[in-house]
């Protein structure tokens, strides 16, 4: 079915929820999901109240209707603030200056007086009942194919509780995401069509992956708001992988046009999306009634000063920075296990001690695997024992007390415990001593090939000189 969306009168938005990489947002317990059995487990209810405008929200209303016992299960990094026992601490620093990131990189204003506000939330997703959130920034844009997409606003807010089970009677979550720092970025209803749903979730995604967030499944959750002429709006939850935006748009636009003329009371209502794309109801699309102040912390007062200095170190798109990584000569295998392994500022740094990109990337991204396999030790160990020593080995190198075919040794031998020191005793080989020797090999030896006597040489010395540097003195005697 084609549809002509203009002439549909389809209108469509963006809410993106991107959780951040930092410790909680009003505490300082470590934003880590946890695999292993919790510590401890409580049983609370909640219950809907008056929002700041005296009126129950029909949301709230509605999850209260549901009458469930909520389970929650924390662990040693949980502590009183996500159990609801003890007020907020002051926001995290961190967290809003990557906040500030993402606004100036979507051409946000920045809120100078702002407060925090209480969302009511009681389908047991927060053990308080609400979600604090604050906003950071609005009335921003971003270009693309279709014209301007403005920002709305930029919030930054706590995330919630995760699901682990849920019965007829109760669900239980756990307490290892409730209160992670999370941005939400609300766009305007400036979307032409489905393709530019997907277009403009892929636009912010970069900006958002050029910044320090969380990466990989359920660290980004977006929403999509669609409606057409003569029906309200729906909001659709919680999708992942902008390859199925298309479809799920399109069949939501469908299931709206089989409403639209008929004698049904339809309202604004939040949907999820099923496995055939179509969409289900959740509930009530929710209203202001559902926020309020949040009386235990302070209006939040955005200084120049600290504006000033997100701007100082704002970070380089991701889309611009993979074209300076492919100027620097790096491949593209090498560029996608960067970004996918979260090593560009590692990278970055490295390049600062020696311009050398495709040994530091391999350095980084291959041989701790391969040190890691040999040794029979995990991955993550190998590198702990590593990333203090990657500095002063370069250091080394551009000093050339170690050749470049030899990093890898000297990695592995830190591996094994030895000091730097010990590490690079294999590359103290005088250099005349090796080009006596193999002076001496070829004199002994006349008319064989270079490779022959690089065998010859690299036997004599245990392989503990670097192989280019010994070709060079080979051709030299070598007529």
């Amino acid at each position: 079915m084609q549809l002509d969306y203009e002439k549909l009168g389809f209108k469509s938005g963006l809410e993106i929820h991107q959780q951040l990489d930092t410790n909680k947002l009003f505490c300082n317990c470590p934003f880590l999901l946890r695999k292993d059995e919790p510590d401890f487990e409580i049983k609370r209810r909640l219950h809907a109240v008056a929002g700041e405008s005296g009126k129950v929200d029909i949301a709230a209303k509605h999850e209260a209707s549901l009458d469930k016992d909520f389970i929650y299960q924390g662990y040693d990094t949980t502590c009183l603030v996500e159990l609801d026992e003890e007020p907020p601490h002051e926001i995290n620093s961190e967290a809003l200056e990557i906040a500030l990131h993402i606004s100036l990189l979507l051409n946000c204003e920045i809120q100078p007086i702002t407060q925090v506000m209480r969302k009511t939330v009681i389908d047991g997703s927060n053990t308080s009942g609400f979600q604090r959130t604050v906003m950071i920034a609005r009335d921003g844009y971003i270009e693309t194919s279709k014209g301007k997409v403005g920002i709305w606003y930029i919030y930054l807010e706590e995330d919630a509780a995760r699901t682990i089970s849920e019965d007829e009677n109760s669900k239980t979550y756990r307490l290892d995401r409730l209160g992670g720092p999370m941005v939400e970025v609300v766009t305007a209803p400036d979307i032409k069509d489905a393709e530019h749903v997907k277009e403009v979730a892929l636009k912010i995604g970069d900006i958002l992956r050029s910044c320090k967030v969380k990466r990989g499944i359920g660290t980004i959750r977006q929403d999509i708001n669609v409606s057409i002429r003569g029906h309200p709006r729906a909001e659709i939850k919680g999708f992942q992988d902008p390859k199925v935006f298309l479809e799920v748009v399109n069949k939501e636009i469908e299931r709206q046009l089989g409403n639209v003329g008929k004698k049904i009371k339809t309202k604004p209502e939040v949907r999820g999306a099923n496995e055939d794309n179509t969409t289900k109801f959740l509930r009530p699309m929710p209203g202001a009634a559902r926020m309020y102040p949040e009386t235990d912390l302070p209006i939040l007062k955005i200084s120049q000063q600290v504006i000033n200095q997100a701007k100082k170190s704002l970070p380089m798109l991701r889309s611009d920075l993979q074209s300076e990584l492919r100027k620097e000569g790096l491949s593209e295998e090498y560029i996608r296990m960067l970004f996918k392994q979260n090593k560009i500022e590692e990278y970055k740094e490295l390049l600062e001690v020696i311009n050398k990109p495709q040994l530091i990337a391999k350095t980084l991204l291959v041989f701790p695997k391969d040190i890691a396999k040999r040794k029979n030790k995990s991955l993550a160990e190998v590198e702990k024992i590593l990333e203090d020593n990657y500095n002063g080995v370069f250091y080394l190198v551009k000093r050339r007390q170690i050749s470049e075919s030899h990093v890898k040794d000297v990695l592995s031998a830190i591996v094994d415990g030895k000091g730097l020191d010990d590490a690079i005793k294999l590359e103290k080989v005088d250099i005349g001593d090796v080009e006596e020797k193999i002076h001496k090999i070829i004199k002994e030896k006349p008319g064989l090939s270079e490779k022959a006597y690089m065998g010859l040489v690299m036997k004599e010395f245990k392989g503990q000189i670097d192989g280019k540097q010994v070709m060079e003195i080979i051709k030299k005697f070598v007529k």
